[in-house]
């Protein structure tokens, strides 16, 4: 008897990778649906149409899927991507820490809720156009999450909240290519999209400017002045309202100090951003909560990783120490620019995800604030 065919639900954000990724699928013999999801905002501003959940997208992911011959549907997740993206990347502003709105969203959206409609109308797995690889360790049993195979595009660091059972359940087929195959397979097929450009912004805020996003959608008494602070306790200016400003920045402080200026950190207590010099934003050592491994069940002794505070950030040397109850701390070899609460920390052993967490305390600061 002829083995039964997959069913994948492939995410179809309308660009060039998710449609390469249901083309490849299609060539190794699965049964594909292709579906955008609908999380654009219902007062999306006009001329928002060029990101990974526009408009415009439903009709470049409608056309690829004409031309696989395969069916596409759109799904609305609205309001679920309001409540949990959106609001979400609103509150952590206001709580004086710096969101990862994507991470979230592959979090929440893709891989839980997007997972849970596919395997309800009776498919057997999803998959996105991500760089990055699964494979099962026959040893340990578990699935393990790799780096792509592009180390420009890798996106490992933004999966690094994927589930044992996500992991079963998911493919990423264009991870084993370069970006550049992955175009030129697309211009092979016909494809519309092969020279269409990545999209860069956040697909919420068109114009990539998150200030006028947060200004817009909260009261003006959420955003109080208060005072810049040096690093020894000193009132040196005020602030325009403590969610307007990230650690390590540097533009738009509007402070003349006779030397340049940068965001050390937030304190949300009192309402003030500390200012300092740029060594001031290099520091070695936080502490890390709300985690997830991958490799390994949980974390029962110190470990040597390298770790990422960024997506953008290369692999840095560190000792993974196990602290209290879904915490840990981890100390770097050697000191890394603008450790920032709120942004996701991922520890890596060679090409593997270990797991990550959320960063919520730069242990390293050592300020006189009064």
């Amino acid at each position: 008897m002829e083995k039964k065919k997959e069913t994948i639900v492939v995410a179809m954000s309308g660009g060039v990778d998710s449609s390469v990724t249901a083309a490849l699928l299609l060539e190794q013999g699965y049964h594909c649906i292709g579906v955008t999801l609908q999380i654009w905002p219902v007062d999306a501003p006009e001329g928002a149409d060029g990101g990974c959940c526009s408009l415009s997208a439903v009709e470049d992911a409608r056309r690829v899927c004409d031309a696989l011959g395969i069916a596409h549907y759109v799904m609305n997740f609205r309001d679920y991507f309001e409540e949990e993206v959106i609001h979400y990347f609103g509150e952590e502003y206001l709580a004086g820490r710096t969101p990862n709105p994507c991470i979230r969203c592959n979090r929440v959206i893709k891989f839980e809720g997007l997972l849970q409609k596919a395997l309800a109308i009776g498919a057997d797995k999803i998959a996105t156009g991500h760089y990055a690889q699964i494979n099962h360790d026959p040893a340990t049993g578990r699935y393990r999450l790799g780096k792509g195979k592009d180390n420009n595009k890798d996106q490992s660091y933004a999966l690094y909240n994927m589930t044992q059972e996500q992991l079963a359940r998911t493919l990423f087929p264009v991870g084993s290519y370069r970006k550049p195959e992955i175009r030129e397979k697309a211009k092979a097929l016909g494809l519309g999209v092969a020279s269409k450009p990545d999209s860069q912004e956040i697909c919420f805020i068109p114009d990539n400017n998150y200030r006028n996003f947060l200004q817009e959608r909260y009261p003006d008494e959420k955003f109080p002045p208060g005072p810049f602070l040096n690093t020894e306790g000193k009132v040196i200016g005020q602030h325009g309202g403590l969610p307007l400003y990230t650690v390590g920045q540097r533009k738009g402080l509007g402070l003349a100090l006779g030397y340049p200026a940068y965001v050390v950190a937030l304190d949300i207590e009192k309402n003030s951003v500390i200012i300092g010099e740029d060594k001031d934003v290099f520091s070695s050592k936080l502490l890390a909560h709300d985690l997830n491994w991958i490799d390994i069940e949980s974390l029962e002794e110190p470990i040597e990783v390298e770790a990422k505070i960024r997506y953008a950030a290369p692999p840095a040397k560190a000792l993974l120490i196990p602290h209290q109850q879904d915490e840990v701390i981890l100390q770097f070899e050697q000191p890394q620019r603008a450790i920032t609460p709120g942004q996701a920390v991922v520890f890596y052993q060679g090409d593997w995800v270990i797991g990550g967490g959320t960063i919520a305390q730069n242990l390293s600061l050592d300020l006189k604030i009064v």
